[in-house]
């Protein structure tokens, strides 16, 4: 569900009319790119794809004869979506309260606590989006794009990728901060890009990098770890 609410927000579609066609088009696209990278994919992906190649059957069936007891095929999917996006929306506020009232409480003492709250919502090293490894799975996809397809098998035990992984934390240490783009620097082939996101998500795993976002389809920016100093 996560993965279908991102490429309907990345389409600007209208939830309460989304074309079915399209979307399942895009959504077999995300799990076959999952599948190249050799992420794992789980059994739900799987589960929602099946859902929208039969909704899509569906639509492709002749109309009921009685128009009064026709029902859209959309319909229950639409109603989890929405259900799924007022949940989401809902962890988030949440969590953004908890994060706001544990920097409140961890600052040193100020005058009056306009001053305490003004420095929080300006500390941008702790302002960081909340978003999925679907919003990088799309960043990378727009690399990939422009790169020749090769057919290669790449694991998360080649050596290249520990190379990158050195590549993107040496950088992280010269900059503290680098564009999501600048991490695939010297990249050129469809196998060096891929090798390097792989590379790019096992730093983000270890904690040697954080992801930094302003909001949905902004660019990516990535972030040295925080110190306790």
């Amino acid at each position: 569900m996560d993965l279908l609410l991102h490429l309907i927000r990345e389409s600007k579609l209208d939830i309460y009319d989304i074309p079915i066609a399209d979307i399942t088009r895009q959504y077999l696209d995300a799990i076959e790119l999952m599948r190249e990278l050799n992420l794992e994919v789980a059994g739900e992906f799987l589960v929602m794809a099946a859902t929208l190649i039969q909704i899509k059957s569906r639509m492709l069936l002749p109309p009921d004869e009685d128009a009064n007891k026709a029902e859209d095929p959309r319909a229950e999917l639409v109603e989890r979506i929405l259900e799924f996006q007022k949940f989401k929306e809902s962890t988030s506020e949440l969590r953004e309260r908890e994060d706001l009232w544990r920097q409140i409480f961890s600052a040193p003492p100020r005058k009056d606590d306009r001053e305490i709250i003004v420095e929080v919502e300006t500390r941008s090293d702790d302002d960081v989006f909340d978003f999925s490894v679907f919003d990088l799975l799309t960043a990378f996809r727009r690399l990939l794009e422009s790169a020749p397809a090769e057919l290669v098998e790449i694991t998360r035990e080649t050596l290249t990728v520990k190379d990158r992984i050195n590549h993107i934390v040496e950088m992280l240490e010269d900059a503290q901060s680098v564009r999501f783009e600048s991490a695939f620097s010297g990249a050129r082939t469809r196998r060096e890009l891929i090798v390097t996101f792989l590379a790019l998500l096992e730093v983000l795993r270890l904690g040697l990098a954080r992801v930094y976002q302003e909001r949905h389809f902004s660019p990516i920016w990535l972030l040295a770890p925080k110190t306790d100093s």
